[in-house]
């Protein structure tokens, strides 16, 4: 069953480039279409079935690929689907070229295949692979700009994770050395039993995915990449594809260190934490909103890796939940930002101000996400985020258990900031009437934000499935 989320898209993506020239951009629109929500919904029946899936499913393989199909595979191929359905017909009304559709279209298959094959790896190398291919298509996607704010990002995105890159295989190749194999269960052994040699490669592994995730201190080029990219590119960067290519690497990290490693994990719930810290802070002091986004990605994430980093059923289902809620919220804001783009032709907060009246769907959408990222009740944000606080608490981090709460205050803070300037604010009587832009741009904002309000009524009763 696993390789079906690789292959599927492999041959929509030949089909719709081996079609007649004029069907070319329509059929890779469709194609991609019922793919991300065929895989969206196969994966959450999976997830809500009781016993449909086992814990450890068999192990598969495809052309060399080790994979395996778990509940962690099925919240990041589940959080893909809902991302890539709602990005794809964003990017598409902003483009109007039909090749140019046709690439979008086109990056954004192959960028699913690199993220389900990430999330099915069950071996270092197979992981490594599939996270370059993640890579490579994003960079694409971001240059797809044109302009040279976009250039300057794809750049910078360039450089850095070609350092991870390098880091990644460095590690790699010093637990070959240390342990003769590239399993998740090496690591272990490694940080357990491999001496210098062995923890040497669980670090510069663990910091490539650091980089490739845009955690703190990494996180340099998360800024510039997410503004000079096509909106549309923004929000699959900050939905999945950075947590594809960083964030769910540190998950198997973490996991294969469940049982040991503390001194590891404990660096990784530092990380966490600092990201959500820097992250939050630097939020507050943007005046570009897809600015703050992508340094409210950088916070939100932090969330993510401390759950993990605890080590608890509640911190690893917190986890998972705030993997799942942050893809469906800064998705959903990025298309907001997206509308607000089109309307006024700008994403800056201060020239794009006082145009809720004339958009309110608009402004009612990017609340409900403002106040999920935030941790409000009861949207799916707030209860991932009170599982890890409450996992950090009842694993004596007592500190960070605090400093996370108040960092979702600051989260709170800047993101109403952003409503009040851009959507509340007294509108300028010289500028242009605005309206609602068309359903290109409505229609997948309200889906994730139906989504978004479901999973949080629904969260008590998804929590106690998950805990029996």
């Amino acid at each position: 069953m696993a390789y079906a989320f690789l292959i599927l898209p492999f041959f929509a993506l030949l089909l719709a480039n081996l079609a007649p020239r004029r069907l070319r951009a329509p059929l890779a629109f469709v194609l991609s279409l019922v793919l991300f929500l065929a895989q969206g919904a196969t994966a959450l029946v999976a997830l809500l079935s009781p016993g449909a899936l086992p814990p450890d499913a068999g192990m598969e393989a495809l052309f060399g690929f080790h994979l395996r199909l778990d509940l962690w595979s099925l919240v990041a191929i589940l959080s893909a689907g809902v991302v890539g359905a709602g990005v794809l017909p964003i990017g598409w009304s902003a483009l109007r070229d039909e090749g140019r559709r046709l690439t979008f279209a086109s990056l954004l298959l192959v960028n699913l295949i690199g993220i389900n094959g990430v999330a099915l790896a069950s071996d270092l190398f197979s992981l490594y692979v599939f996270i370059e291919v993640v890579s490579v298509s994003t960079y694409v996607l971001i240059a797809m700009g044109a302009e040279a704010e976009a250039i300057e990002g794809a750049f910078k995105y360039l450089v850095l994770s070609g350092v991870a890159t390098l880091l990644l295989l460095s590690g790699i190749a010093l637990l070959i050395l240390s342990e003769g194999d590239l399993s998740f269960a090496s690591l272990a052994r490694a940080v357990e039993q491999g001496g210098t040699v062995g923890r040497l490669a669980v670090i510069l592994f663990a910091a490539g995915l650091l980089t490739k995730g845009g955690f703190v201190p990494f996180h340099w080029w998360v800024p510039d990449a997410y503004t000079g990219a096509p909106t549309a590119v923004g929000a699959l960067m900050a939905g999945i594809a950075t947590k594809a290519s960083g964030t769910f690497g540190i998950v198997r990290v973490a996991l294969a260190l469940s049982s040991g490693g503390q001194t590891v994990r404990e660096a990784i719930l530092a990380v966490g934490i600092l990201s959500i810290l820097v992250g939050a802070f630097a939020g507050l002091a943007q005046r570009d909103a897809k600015r703050m986004l992508a340094y409210s990605s950088v916070s939100q994430v932090g969330y993510i890796v401390a759950g993990l980093a605890t080590g608890s059923v509640l911190g690893l289902l917190g986890a998972a939940l705030h993997f799942f809620a942050h893809a469906v919220s800064t998705s959903q804001l990025f298309g907001n930002v997206a509308s607000v783009e089109r309307a006024s032709g700008s994403s800056a907060m201060d020239r794009s101000g006082g145009i809720g009246k004339g958009m309110p769907i608009t402004s009612g959408t990017s609340i409900l996400a403002s106040l999920s990222i935030a941790g409000f009740p009861p949207l799916s944000g707030f209860w991932s985020k009170l599982l890890v606080v409450v996992a950090l608490w009842q694993t004596g981090h007592q500190g960070y258990a605090v400093t996370a709460v108040m960092a979702s205050l600051l989260t709170l803070a800047y993101l109403i900031g952003w409503q009040r300037r851009t959507f509340w604010a007294k509108p300028d009587p010289s500028a242009r009437p605005v309206v609602e832009e068309g359903l290109g741009l409505l229609l997948p904002v309200i889906a994730l934000a139906v989504i978004n309000v479901g999973v949080g009524l629904g969260s008590p009763l998804i929590i106690g499935l998950f805990v029996r």
